[in-house]
């Protein structure tokens, strides 16, 4: 089922159930894709494009939660974590960090990335296999740790 079809079950879902705050959510979620096609002059995205937006999502949730919380501002953080919560809903499964870990060593030696100046070459071939699968910045942190242990 298509990440819009499932939103709109959800919605009508979340409308019966009286749920405000899930509700938001999908509705935030819908506009965001819609707003992306128009962006992008298409009649309707691919699942690749809606991954994208979904994980654009969930990063600004995640970087407004580290700000809330180091602002001291308990009442907002848990708002966004509960959007959060929702948004993960729609997520692919996550990688575990064993599994990143596979795929960076891998692809390491596919493109003989060996020294910490690889980075960018390596972080360039990784990003699109984890993309929407695991959180770019424990990617990085694995991808350093990695090239830094050669």
């Amino acid at each position: 089922m298509a990440l819009l079809d499932q939103l709109n079950a959800d919605m009508k879902e979340a409308m019966k159930a009286k749920q405000k705050d899930r509700l938001s959510v999908i509705r935030m979620l819908k506009a965001s894709l819609q707003n992306e096609a128009i962006h992008l002059g298409v009649a309707g995205l691919n699942e690749e494009q809606e991954l994208t937006v979904l994980s654009r999502e969930v990063k600004q949730r995640r970087d407004s939660l580290k700000e809330f919380k180091a602002a001291d501002r308990e009442d907002l953080a848990e708002k966004i974590e509960q959007e959060l919560v929702y948004l993960n809903a729609y997520l692919p499964a996550q990688l575990t960090e064993e599994e990143i870990k596979q795929i960076i060593s891998e692809t390491a030696k596919k493109i003989n990335a060996i020294n910490p100046s690889d980075m960018g070459k390596l972080m360039g071939a990784i990003v699109p296999q984890t993309k929407g699968r695991a959180d770019g910045a424990l990617v990085s942190t694995l991808v350093k740790a990695y090239l830094n242990q050669k």
